[in-house]
């Protein structure tokens, strides 16, 4: 194994799952596009590599359907406007929400480290201990009851 494989290791398929969802919703938001269309194109691209299809289709889809609600459970967290976010941060954010909401077979802290990874690759420099703040105190009340049991 060369060193660019040591330090670059395969992505797991839901990790690309994540990353490519989180991008689409980057795209609605600026866009406006539907999540279908961007579904669509995003399943015509092949050179994205391998990723879960399936767990894909259900954030894209899950997150913008429901990111008005999404977006009232995130606001009172957050130290500035929802609309000030940057789209990046917002998208993560959503993202990370749906997950912690729709996905309980999804440990908390899976859901927290991914969207924490998302931000420190997609988000400004500081942007990754934002949103792991956030998800934080969002996981305190979506998933109380896990978060007791884990302690």
């Amino acid at each position: 194994m060369n060193d660019v494989q040591k330090s670059n290791p395969a992505k797991s398929q839901r990790h690309r799952a994540r990353e490519l969802a989180m991008q689409g919703i980057y795209e609605w938001r600026l866009s406006g596009k539907s999540a279908a269309l961007i579904e669509k194109a995003t399943r015509e691209e092949k050179s994205l590599g391998r990723y879960d299809t399936e767990f894909f289709s259900q954030l894209l889809h899950g997150a913008i359907a429901q990111h008005e609600a999404l977006g009232e459970q995130i606001a009172p967290l957050l130290d500035r406007k929802l609309e000030e976010l940057s789209p990046v941060e917002y998208s993560v954010l959503v993202l990370g929400a749906f997950e912690l909401a729709q996905h309980p077979e999804i440990p908390y802290r899976v859901v927290i480290n991914e969207a924490v990874e998302l931000a420190k690759t997609f988000g400004g420099s500081d942007g990754h201990k934002f949103v792991n703040g956030v998800l934080d105190k969002l996981a305190a009340q979506v998933r109380a009851t896990e978060i007791v049991a884990s302690r």
